[in-house]
């Protein structure tokens, strides 16, 4: 790859460039942003990586106007990885190369690992900094609670990830929806929300 970009969405704001390794991928990211087309929004939108092997095919995709003015920068191919943690939409990675080609199996293996890897390290820098629940005493007083431990069992059982990283998908719902982790435990509890992958019940209408 020539160059990527990381993207979040959710939280104190709808969209956040989170860091670009050069201008180009931070002017490919904008201009995504600015046009509201492109293969970000795909990846954001189907929950699937978009690959773009030559800019000048963009097919099937469609989109027109990002498919135009992609064509002025050095850019020739483009793939974009959606930051996906049981059934919560993080964010995207973007990556872009000068040369058009493919990925082989073994470099979209890698790429689908590492953007993983980021999903978890953006999502406990993100949380480490706007979550109140990092203080030690709190932590403890936290885990300490019924409905805190039950609802922790439930979302690992339903995303596959341990009971620390459970526990960090329900504060970053509850961060993402401006709720306490106790709405957000309780609402797992009820069965209003899911973070088994693919479940649709992770918005914030399933906790109206």
């Amino acid at each position: 790859m020539s160059g990527a970009a990381v993207s979040m969405f959710g939280g104190a704001a709808s969209e956040t460039l989170v860091c670009a390794s050069d201008p180009l991928a931070a002017r490919l990211d904008e201009l995504q942003f600015d046009l509201g087309e492109g293969p970000r929004w795909e990846a954001l939108h189907t929950k699937l990586p978009v690959l773009v092997p030559d800019v000048r095919y963009s097919h099937p995709y469609s989109w027109p106007v990002f498919s135009k003015a992609v064509l002025e920068t050095e850019a020739a191919a483009l793939f974009a990885f959606p930051l996906t943690l049981g059934a919560l939409d993080l964010g995207v990675v973007e990556l872009y190369h000068t040369k058009p080609g493919s990925l082989s199996y073994a470099d979209y293996s890698t790429a689908s690992v590492l953007a993983g890897q980021t999903a978890w390290h953006l999502l406990r820098r993100v949380l480490s900094v706007n979550s109140p629940d990092t203080d030690p005493a709190v932590e403890a007083a936290l885990m300490s609670r019924r409905e805190i431990h039950q609802a922790t069992g439930m979302v690992l059982a339903q995303s596959g990830s341990s009971a620390a990283d459970a526990l960090l998908l329900m504060r970053a719902h509850a961060f993402a929806h401006a709720l306490s982790l106790r709405e957000t435990a309780e609402a797992v509890l009820r069965g209003s929300l899911s973070f088994a992958p693919g479940n649709d019940t992770h918005g914030s209408r399933g906790l109206q």
